[in-house]
């Protein structure tokens, strides 16, 4: 069983940086496929980054440059590191882990989630 707990959103300018943290239990993270995804109110649930096993990280092109995950294996930990933050990047972020491997940007492949954590963006 794999319990993963989100923390560190909240309220910034836009403009702004946050740093999201996921701390993962129950199996060791690492080797899964691990993602952030966020959610909209009346919008589908979207992958914003991606880090396989081996380490590569993915993201989609339009957040390239602003977005970076990453992880601490030790602390189990898996971090998602948000700059220059838009009004548009305002939701609900998950991070969930994949312990296939498939390493998809659709979500239905995740079958560990976490709560959440509300990230709002401000004009």
């Amino acid at each position: 069983q794999v319990h993963l707990v989100e923390s560190g959103g909240g309220s910034v300018q836009a403009g702004g940086s946050l740093r999201l943290s996921c701390v993962a239990s129950g199996y060791a993270y690492s080797r899964y496929c691990m993602g952030w995804f966020r959610q909209a109110p009346g919008k589908e649930r979207e992958g914003v980054a991606i880090i396989y096993s081996n380490g590569i990280t993915s993201y989609p092109d339009s957040l390239k440059g602003r977005f970076t995950i990453s992880r601490d294996a030790a602390k189990f930990t898996l971090y998602l590191q948000m700059n220059s933050l838009k009004p548009e990047d305002t939701a609900m972020y998950y991070c969930a882990a994949d312990i296939g491997a498939r390493c998809t940007w659709n979500p239905i492949v995740y079958g560990y989630w976490g709560q959440g954590t509300q990230v709002t963006v401000s004009s």
